[in-house]
């Protein structure tokens, strides 16, 4: 392999990177001083509810494209090989269930947070504890170290958001997106015609055996098949893209009802496009590397430094081009994490604050909703230091959106689907929800087994730091991954041994299960078309009005719902 790659910047480098920053902070302070100068809190927030469909589809796929995502992908190909592709069968249904289903719930309701919905469906309390379980999941995810810069990108991220409001964030979405496929365009480009063609690369990939069939294996212990990838990526995505606020919110500032849901149909062959992307640079990296990956040479600690690295190598020729592509690494940690400042700052003030104090004016209510969003943004800088000490272990234990997001997915479908839930049902499910989400998340970190054997591909293994690493969609193995045969796990070991692509669904389930139970044993509930408030739960085409449950089965949620039953089943 040569010797060591010296990963140094040329001034043309630096420039590019720069250039990032300062054009993120011009777009911030452009919405920040034009228009309505983000007087209200409805324009800070929600744009004014004033966005086309394809900014907010561009954000839409920004926001949960990190850095770690970016760097994960083409590692989890090299590594594995391309089962990992099969990922994209699950975002067919992960989007149109959410732009048909949870979407016009949340528009129709005119919402500024998606816990709102909570509290009137349910009660007070449930809107509390999902608003924190969400702050906590947020708070938790900006805090993944990303090699330094941290300080210099935090602050241009906070400033931006702070002053430029929804607009602002996603307006620097759309220039981050295009900033993150040229970067990794520019890595496949080169590393392809340095290996000798797309034909070569194919070769070698398949001679290495980096070329998966379709397994059809339906054991969920399996890391990753087509139903774990395929089936429980769906939940997964739903957790992402139905009722994860900093989504929701991007569907709420649409100009309509219709444009929100458009964004949900452009963002499918977006994502497709950014995962094959990924997939091609593994495949890249493969051809260049082989069996010598520079994991095994000792260039680099962990596998998430191995895309750098071949970065670095392949383009070290091209000044520039490296430079462009750590901007495109920025650019997903800066739209992630300007997502979160935004959408905590949203449910902080609507959930927490608004409904505890006394009527505030517009301009005292914005004031203090950017003053949220500068404070997040320095506790999230801290968890950024906090991190960068603790190492990837805090990294594993904080597998936030595996853990989390299932619940609170959970926490939804049990009210929308299920009109006979109940507050304390809500409650108790969302609770016994997260303490099996963190036993079986934090059990299989502490219960993994180490043993040395090289990469096979379709292979019963036991699940390592994998499992426990979902920051995002796509953050992968954070420590070299481990194979292993063994017989096959049972009892509470098969429940460690769980494919984190499962962890949404076996979660959400748990919610809506013991929620369900506990309606039961408490009182059931059955809302009636005389409340005022014109809740919806299993929504119909006719607008704002409740649904029996002879009329249920007529309606689209009611297919979900069995839908839903069935595959948890």
């Amino acid at each position: 392999m040569g010797d060591v790659v010296q990963m140094h910047f040329s001034t043309v480098d630096y420039v590019i990177f720069v250039v990032l920053l300062v054009a993120s902070a011009g777009i911030g302070l452009y919405y920040a001083f034009s228009g309505g100068c983000q007087r209200t809190t409805q324009e800070f927030l929600l744009a004014d509810r004033s966005m086309r469909c394809l900014p907010v589809s561009l954000s839409l796929l920004a926001t949960f494209q990190s850095a770690v995502a970016i760097l994960g992908a083409p590692a989890e190909i090299y590594t594995h090989g391309t089962q990992y592709w099969f990922l994209g069968c699950s975002y067919f249904l992960g989007l149109l269930i959410p732009a048909h289903i949870f979407i016009p719930v949340f528009y129709r309701l005119h919402l500024s947070s998606t816990y709102q919905y909570l509290e009137l469906r349910f009660s007070k309390s449930v809107r509390i504890c999902g608003t924190v379980t969400f702050i906590f999941q947020m708070v938790s995810l900006t805090g993944f170290d990303l090699w330094g810069a941290v300080l210099a990108m935090g602050l241009v991220c906070t400033l931006y958001t702070a002053l430029g409001g929804l607009k602002a964030v996603i307006w620097t979405d759309v220039f981050q997106t295009i900033v993150m496929f040229a970067g990794q365009l520019a890595v496949i480009i080169v590393g392809t015609h340095q290996a000798g063609g797309i034909a070569e690369v194919w070769k070698k990939a398949q001679n290495g055996s980096r070329i998966s069939g379709l397994d059809l294996n339906p054991d969920p212990l399996e890391r990753h098949t087509f139903w774990t990838l395929g089936v429980g990526g769906v939940f997964l995505m739903l957790a992402l893209y139905g009722v994860n606020q900093a989504q929701v919110q991007r569907y709420l500032s649409s100009r309509t009802e219709k444009e929100a849901i458009m964004s949900c149909y452009v963002v499918f062959p977006c994502q497709q496009i950014v995962l094959t992307m990924g997939c091609l640079m593994g495949l890249v990296m493969y051809a260049r590397y082989g069996e010598e990956s520079p994991l095994d040479q000792g260039y680099v600690k962990s596998n998430d430094q191995m895309v750098l690295y071949f970065v670095m190598d392949v383009l070290q020729d091209l000044p520039g081009l490296p430079g462009l592509f750590v901007a495109c690494l920025f650019s997903g940690a800066l739209s992630t994490i300007s997502s979160a400042f935004n959408s905590l700052a949203t449910v902080t003030m609507e959930d927490l604050i608004k409904p505890h104090v006394s009527p505030m004016t517009e301009a005292r209510a914005t004031l203090l909703s950017k003053m949220l969003a500068l404070g997040y943004g320095l506790v999230c800088l801290a968890m950024a230091y906090i991190a960068s000490l603790m190492g990837s272990v805090l990294q594993a234990a904080l597998s936030i959106f595996g853990m989390v997001g299932g619940p609170l997915l959970g926490l939804f479908c049990l009210g929308m689907f299920f009109p006979w839930a109940n507050s304390t049902g809500a409650l108790v499910g969302l609770l016994s929800g997260l303490v099996m989400a963190f036993w079986i998340g934090i059990g299989s970190f502490l219960s993994r087994m180490s043993a040395s054997a090289p990469p096979v591909i379709n292979a019963t293994v036991i699940p390592d730091v994998g499992n426990m690493t979902t920051a995002v969609m796509t953050t992968l193995i954070t420590s070299k991954p481990r194979c292993i045969f063994l017989r096959k796990p049972s009892g509470v070991q098969a429940l460690y041994s769980l494919s984190y692509m499962w962890y949404s669904a076996h979660n959400s389930a748990t919610v809506v299960v013991v929620g369900l139970l506990v309606s039961f044993l408490t009182g059931k509930v059955f809302p009636n078309k005389s409340n005022t408030l014109r809740l919806k739960f299993c929504f119909d085409a006719d607008e704002a009005t409740f649904v029996n449950m002879a009329h249920l089965i007529h309606t689209p949620s009611f297919f979900f719902t069995f839908c839903y039953v069935a595959a948890l089943c």
